[in-house]
């Protein structure tokens, strides 16, 4: 009996751990009942029926990072290449990953790989330097249309490395310092401009400036003269103005007259003195008008201004 009883108590204990299931967090199992697809077990506890169910597959539905291995592709201008990168994937559907594909890792591997020798072989060997945002989205975009029958989601890839053959490094070492070597170039060539843009604007200005200087005193000068010729004007004016006014007042005319005639006897007397030569003017009743005018205003006793 106590074997027995033994016996059954190894066969319920079996049972029992057949029967209940702990599923972790961020997985799924999926159970087939007599060998077909039964039910995917969420995480926690489920209960399945002994030697009637069983787990056939166990799924992680974490990001998973896989690696691509490196290959050689070529390039659209015949350059070899060789390229290897990294591919992140999730499973969003255990049933169709279990059933969708024998080995969807390996599936997604092999696609990621063709199809990243399709979109190399689309480029030239600049370009694929300069567009990985490119390759990294067509490669996504195609993995994703097809592994949605293997109940996988491409997130993203990435490329690691693109390594051009030997040779090519060194041409393109050479074609980058030819590069810097002519940016150094322009960049003197620029600075040398500028500079002679910024003596001829400092010349310029400064022309300018004496230029100005020279215009405002000429213009001061001008000015000047014009006001010492306005008051000398208004000076000989005011004189001109009293003579006018001294010759209207009585015996006005009869001095000026006087005045005039010696005057007119002076400058024969001055020249008669300073030239060795006798000047006799040529009509000497004018002479004696004068000296007859003279003596009569002087008889008359006409005051001299």
């Amino acid at each position: 009996m106590e074997i027995v009883a033994i016996v059954f108590f190894v066969i319920a204990i079996i049972f029992i751990a057949r029967s209940i299931k702990v599923v972790p967090q961020q997985s799924a199992w999926v159970v087939e009942r007599l060998g077909k697809y039964h039910a995917t077990l969420v995480p926690g506890l489920n209960f399945l029926v002994p030697f009637v169910d069983r787990l056939a597959y166990r799924h992680s539905l974490k990001e998973i990072p896989l690696d691509v291995p490196s290959q050689v592709c070529i390039t659209k201008d015949n350059t070899q290449l060789t390229v290897d990168g990294i591919l992140y994937f999730q499973v969003t559907d255990p049933m169709r990953a279990s059933y969708g594909a024998s080995n969807y890792i390996i599936a997604i591997t092999q696609l990621a790989q063709t199809t990243l020798r399709s979109v190399i072989g689309k480029m030239e060997l600049d370009k694929t330097f300069e567009e990985r945002n490119a390759i990294n989205a067509a490669v996504v975009h195609a993995l994703d249309e097809a592994a949605l029958n293997w109940g996988v989601k491409v997130l993203r890839y990435e490329i690691k490395d693109l390594t051009p053959p030997a040779a090519i490094l060194h041409s393109m070492q050479a074609q980058i310092t030819a590069e810097r070597e002519k940016r150094a170039l322009i960049a003197a060539s620029e600075g040398r401009r500028q500079e002679q843009i910024n003596i001829a604007t400092g010349e310029r200005e400064a022309f300018i400036a004496r230029s100005e200087g020279e215009k405002q005193a000429e213009i001061n000068n001008a000015m000047g003269e014009a006001a010492a010729i306005t008051a000398v004007a208004e000076a000989t004016a005011g004189a001109i103005r009293q003579i006018a006014a001294a010759i209207r007042e009585p015996g006005g005319e009869q001095a000026v007259q006087l005045k005039v005639a010696e005057r007119a006897v002076d400058a024969y007397s001055q020249l008669a003195q300073k030239n060795n030569t006798m000047i006799v003017p040529g009509n000497m009743s004018e002479v004696s008008a004068l000296i007859g005018t003279a003596m009569t205003l002087f008889n008359k006793g006409v005051p001299t201004k």
